[in-house]
């Protein structure tokens, strides 16, 4: 079959490798794609956020037999919904699902009702009030705009004048535009955090190995929030009594609260989890694969991933059995310099002689003038597999030297955290 890929980060060329080992997989297309998924499919310059002109390309492309939908925006806009009207299968939530990571007040509140542990929260639409309380709360606090961000719309506050400045940087100045409009305001909690994402056609859920995030830019979780700068799987903590926790208390009361609320989700659910003194709680949820952490999971993923999009599609996961290959995987992004504020482009990449067993997640990336050049913020994610953390982690960073470009940036400490976290 020929397959179209929506969206042009690390996770979509992730998402295409792995398609293009399928032997049901016979051509991919993808929108708009970059220069590392140009050299696997066929790229198509169609602004994927413009729901009706993806539908009208793909009415008039008939040898298009599958479309999946990757990134948050698309599917908050209604992708899914706008193709399934059209006749066409595709792999991603419908729009009133996708609500779970398009307001961050729904997904609060629908654990609120349905008794799915989370922080405690406080909602506001009028900056006063959120000023008022903000004045009174719990130091340390942290802000969440209810919209989508890019995954940048969230403001961990130390102290009183940081939250002050947050809410007026979000619902004043609007630092993050409209997702800022509503503003939650979060107890903060301690913990380590882990990313546990979960294939579901909402009738059943199965979970994927998990894997851990690194949002801030520099070393020792110090700097800004970005979209990811690497991450590593499996969570060293996370045994087989926390993954029967989570599996009880929050992926299937997740299931069957977007069931309960005729919001049914078929696609990709990612929990973001903190491990706290009172167990695991909800910190986020996303309507889709992350991204850096398909880029470490989809790697070690020995099923069919085309398998199980269409058991997802046809409701009958529960018939598919999933496989993973033991072992770690670790991916280090390489960032612009100045990323995740200002940075430039058009910065031509240099490569060493990189180890055969690499593999190389494009992401702000293009041919110019035949030239490969950066492209975005998150340039690369370099991810290796190894019999632990530490050896996937050492191959991953003895690659990282041999690729080079003007201003590269990177975290040295993918894979460190966690080491002495007690397992369970």
């Amino acid at each position: 079959m020929n397959v179209l890929v929506i969206g042009n980060g690390g996770r979509e060329h992730a998402i295409v490798q792995a398609l293009k080992k399928s032997p049901k997989v016979d051509k991919i297309f993808a929108m708009k794609g970059n220069a590392g998924i140009g050299e696997l499919a066929e790229l198509v310059n169609v602004n994927y956020c413009d729901v009706k002109a993806v539908g009208d390309w793909v009415d008039a492309h008939k040898e298009i037999d599958y479309t999946v939908i990757a990134p948050d925006d698309p599917l908050a806009l209604g992708l899914a919904d706008e193709l399934e009207s059209r006749g066409h299968r595709v792999f991603g939530p419908r729009k009133n699902a996708a609500i779970i990571e398009a307001s961050k007040a729904f997904s609060k509140e629908l654990m609120k009702k349905y008794n799915i542990p989370t922080a405690k929260y406080e909602t506001f639409s009028d900056y006063e009030e959120a000023k008022a309380y903000v004045e009174t709360c719990d130091i340390p606090v942290v802000l969440k705009a209810d919209g989508l961000a890019l995954g940048k719309g969230v403001l961990i506050c130390k102290t009183r004048e940081e939250a002050l400045d947050g809410i007026k940087e979000m619902m004043l100045d609007k630092k993050f535009g409209s997702a800022g409009n509503k503003v939650v305001v979060e107890e903060f909690l301690e913990g380590p955090e882990v990313s546990a994402l979960a294939f579901t056609d909402g009738k059943s859920m199965k979970p994927m190995i998990t894997s851990c995030d690194h949002k801030r830019a520099f070393d020792n979780d110090e700097g800004l929030n970005t979209g990811g700068m690497g991450t590593f799987s499996p969570a060293p903590f996370y045994g087989e009594k926390t993954e029967k926790e989570v599996m009880e208390k929050i992926m299937i009361p997740t299931m069957n609260a977007m069931n309960a609320e005729g919001r049914t989700f078929k696609g990709v659910l990612y929990f973001g989890l903190m491990k706290t003194k009172d167990g695991m709680k909800v910190i986020e949820y996303n309507s889709r694969f992350g991204d850096p952490e398909t880029q470490v999971l989809l790697p070690m993923l020995k099923t069919d991933l085309m398998e199980i999009f269409e058991a997802i599609t046809d409701e009958r996961l529960a018939d598919i059995d999933i496989e993973w290959e033991s072992g770690a995987c670790v991916c280090v992004v390489l960032a612009s310099g100045g990323y995740p504020v200002a940075y430039e482009k058009g910065k031509e990449i240099t490569f060493g002689d990189l180890d055969k067993d690499v593999i190389l997640c494009h992401a702000g990336t293009k041919m110019k003038d035949g030239k490969l050049v950066t492209d975005g913020g998150r340039v690369l994610g370099v991810c290796a597999k190894g019999a632990t953390i530490e050896e996937a982690r050492k191959k991953a960073y003895a690659n990282v030297e041999k690729i080079s470009f003007e201003g590269m940036h990177y975290r040295k400490d993918i894979g460190i955290k966690y080491r002495d976290v007690e397992r369970e």
